[in-house]
Formats: structure tokens, C-alpha cells, sequence
């Protein structure tokens, strides 16, 4: 969490005199303009002058907007954004072309560590991702080579047995967030699951086999995601997404593109988060259940509710919970089970957040934190943090950061630098209260979690 403060950025807001919330609103004003709903807030104008990363299309708004304000022209090299050239180049998805191309990919990314340094920027074509999404979408299945020469013969026990190994890794990702397990899982998959895909197989265990693969590859790019690292864990999901293509697996494709999804949304990517969700809604049409149908649903209802569309984000929470109420009458597979009726509410909670409805927020939030097992302990921190903004939103400061607390005390939780934004991002929120004794105490509690975690490091 710790970055240098963007200087250049301050000192413009400061000769500009904006405040972050008028910023905010003149860029959202300036995006409209132009039929773009950036959803740009002023707790994300903090986290840019906290020296977050920003995506080009959003910086070039801000620097029209200061350059309106201050006469005369600003670049986003002007307010401390892409100082170097890299930083804002599309990175390419080189999306595989062949099984053994995909195969290949991953066994590069599995002796990638997660907790290497990257950059929290990810910028991704659309023209490179559109492709992506439409080879999925249109291309027919490789299928599996069977009964291939090879000095070993696998069965369905082999399968089961990478299953449980995934099952197990998901709920330590779960419980202590994406950092804890990463490390243990690469080298599993690298050494114990990508080998058995060259081996012997009936078309029957081959097909079953790709799908576990399928699920700890996917599993990977999640921990990736949690920790931070953008861009291996986008890696993982493209090169995820080309493995569901061998097996013509279009339900666990359009999880990977809600994955997509849910990723460019948290960096602030709203038009592509929505493209890479509605995706998923049309590619599993008719392929998925109607539980899979709901998760996808509430993918594309976070995007648009981020991007600030009212309308066409209750379109989709409706879509979601009307597929929900059949979730009982489809055959789920197993990496399903977790999306229950709290996990829907929590994905719901985030989205009347993002629209502002204060009473909606909280109602939804509160059925999401007494409706969610403890042994989803992520989970539960941030629909108690979400709970918590929801709770500032309606003016109920000592109920905010009485929740906030007890997000914290779930410690273990912090190891997910995504629920570390969560708090950072409420801190800010609570930042004009700096001197109410509660605040201060929350505040000395977060730096004392934080210190704790270093330590254990």
C-alpha cells in the first residue's frame, strides 16, 4: 500500500483550486460529454494523488479538465502520469493459437512469483482483447488428443485428485487471501498437473482433465489478482480462457471473461469491464446454469454500476436475481458452490454502493455480512466494508467505523491487497473526521494490523 504521493497531480489541483469531489465531478461532466460514463469519484482522485495508477482514457480527461480550469495546456506527463513510455503501451494478450501454445504460456507463467514487483497499471487493447473474445465466441473446440503414445496412463482418480487440490487452495484463498497460497499452487500445477496433460487418457478423463487444469490455472490468476499483480494474473485468465476453448467448456469460458470482467472494473476500466461481462452472458447462453447465469449477470451489473449507468445496471441486477431464483433446478459443478444467496448479495451491496442509493446500500449490505459464512472470511471483509461506506453515505459515522472495526478484526483478511484498498479507501472517506476520537482509533488500529502483517512477513 505504501507509494509516493503524486506531486505533480497536488500541486495542479492546488493552483487549479479544486477540490478532489469538484474534480471528480468535472471530469464525470467532461467523460458524458463524450457518451462515456467514467464514474470517477473523489475517493479515486485521492488514490491518484496517493500516486495510484490511472488508465490513459481517464488521464486525458483530467488533463483537459485542469487545462480548461488553469488556461492553458496540461498533459498527463504534466500531472505525474506515464513519465515513462511503457507505462501507458497497451500491453498485448498474445492470446494462444494452439493447445500447445497455451500449454507452453502456462508453463511459463507457473515459474512466474506472484509477489514479484509490478505496477498496479494494466493497460489492455481493446482491439487485442475484442479478438481474444471473439475467438472464444466463435472458433470450434480442439478437442483432446486421445490415447496418444506416452509412458504413463492416467484415469478419472487423477482428476478427482487435482479437483480436492483445488478445492482446498480455494478456501485458503478464501480465508487468508491470495498471497497465502499462490506459491504452494504454481509449483503444483507446474510439476504435478501441467505433465499429466501430455500423458496417455480416454477422451472421457482427457476432457475432465483440461477442466481441472482449467481450475487451478483460473485459481492462480485469482491469487495473482489478490495480491496485486495485474498483469500475470491477466496472463493467467487470457491463457485460461484458450484452455476452456480445447474442451468447448463455454460455462467455465464465461467465468474466466467474468473474471476479466471483474478485474478491469477494480483498475478502473468500466467500457471494457462491461464489454468482457456481457460477453460472458451471451457466450454461455443456453451452455450454463442458471446459478452460472446469475454470476455473470451480477459481473456485468458491478461494471455498470462502477461506470455509473443507473438504468442498465438495475437491468442487470433484476437479469441476476431473476436467474437466481432457479439456482436449485441446474446441476452446478463445484467450482460453483460458493456463489450462494450471501455471495450474490455481496456482488448486489457493491453495485447500490457505486449508484449512491444510501438506503439500498445498507439494507443490502447488512443482508450480505449476516447472511455469509465465516469461513469465507474475505468475503465477509468486504461486504463489512462496503457496509461500512454504505454507512458513512447515510451520515452514520460511529456505525461506519464500528463496522470498519470489525471488517479489521478478521486480520488474516489483510494478506488480500484488494481488501487493503477497501480500507485505505474508507480511510480516505473518513479522512474530514481525521479528529474524532473513533476515526483516530480506527486509524491506529489499521496501522497496527498493517505493522503486525510486515512483521509476519
Amino acid at each position: 500500500m505504501s507509494r509516493d504521493p503524486n506531486a505533480k497531480l497536488i500541486a495542479a489541483m492546488n493552483e487549479a483550486q479544486v477540490s478532489n469531489k469538484g474534480l471528480a465531478k468535472r471530469m464525470k461532466d467532461a467523460g458524458a460529454q463524450r457518451g462515456m460514463n467514467l464514474g470517477t469519484t473523489h475517493v479515486a482522485v485521492q488514490r491518484w494523488r496517493d500516486g495510484a495508477g490511472i488508465q490513459p482514457q481517464t488521464a486525458a480527461i483530467m488533463a483537459e479538465v485542469l487545462s480548461a480550469k488553469l488556461a492553458r495546456r496540461i498533459t498527463p506527463g504534466d500531472l505525474g502520469f506515464f513519465d515513462h513510455a511503457e507505462r501507458a503501451t497497451p500491453q498485448p494478450i498474445g492470446y494462444p493459437d494452439t493447445v500447445a501454445d497455451v500449454l507452453s504460456t502456462l508453463e511459463h507463467l507457473a515459474d512466474q512469483r506472484a509477489e514479484a514487483p509490478a505496477s498496479d497499471q494494466l493497460t489492455i487493447a481493446d482491439g487485442d482483447l475484442s479478438a481474444a473474445v471473439l475467438s472464444w465466441m466463435i472458433t470450434r473446440p480442439d478437442g483432446v488428443q486421445v490415447d496418444r503414445p506416452s509412458n504413463q496412463r492416467i484415469g478419472m482418480r487423477d482428476v478427482r485428485a487435482i479437483k480436492d487440490a483445488a478445492g482446498m487452495f480455494m478456501q485458503l484463498d478464501f480465508k487468508y487471501g491470495g498471497g497465502h497460497g499462490h506459491k504452494a499452487l504454481r509449483h503444483y500445477f507446474r510439476h504435478e498437473v501441467l505433465p499429466l496433460l501430455d500423458a496417455s487418457y480416454s477422451e472421457r478423463v482427457g476432457t475432465a482433465l483440461f477442466g481441472a487444469a482449467a481450475e487451478v490455472s483460473q485459481l492462480l490468476a485469482w491469487t495473482a489478482y489478490d495480491t496485486g499483480n495485474h498483469q500475470l494474473a491477466h496472463r493467467y485468465l487470457t491463457s485460461t480462457l484458450r484452455l476452456s476453448q480445447v474442451i468447448d467448456d463455454r460455462m467455465f469460458g464465461a467465468r474466466i471473461l467474468g473474471n476479466l470482467s471483474h478485474q478491469a472494473n477494480y483498475l478502473g476500466n468500466h467500457a471494457q469491464a462491461i464489454q468482457l461481462a456481457r460477453a460472458a452472458v451471451e457466450g454461455a447462453k443456453g451452455r450454463a446454469t442458471p446459478r452460472a447465469m446469475a454470476n455473470y449477470s451480477a459481473m456485468e451489473a458491478r461494471a455498470l454500476s462502477n461506470a455509473g449507468d443507473r438504468i442498465a445496471a438495475g437491468r442487470a441486477m433484476n437479469e441476476a436475481e431473476r436467474h437466481f431464483e432457479h439456482a436449485d433446478t441446474g446441476e452446478d459443478p463445484a467450482w460453483l458452490s460458493y456463489f450462494d444467496s450471501a455471495e450474490l448479495m455481496g456482488e448486489l451491496c457493491h453495485c447500490f454502493r457505486d449508484l449512491q442509493m444510501r438506503r439500498e446500500a445498507v439494507e443490502q449490505a447488512q443482508r450480505a455480512v449476516d447472511s455469509t459464512d465465516p469461513k469465507y472470511a474475505r468475503t465477509l471483509g468486504f461486504c463489512r466494508m462496503v457496509l461500512a461506506q454504505s454507512q458513512l453515505l447515510n451520515g452514520e459515522l460511529e456505525a461506519a467505523v464500528t463496522t470498519a472495526s470489525l471488517a479489521m478484526d478478521g486480520g488474516d483478511t489483510l494478506q488480500s491487497t484488494r481488501f487493503q484498498r477497501y480500507v485505505a479507501d474508507f480511510q480516505v472517506e473518513v479522512s474530514i473526521h481525521a479528529a474524532n476520537p473513533t476515526v483516530a482509533a480506527f486509524n491506529d488500529q489499521v496501522h497496527d494490523a498493517l505493522a503486525r502483517l510486515e512483521d509476519d512477513e
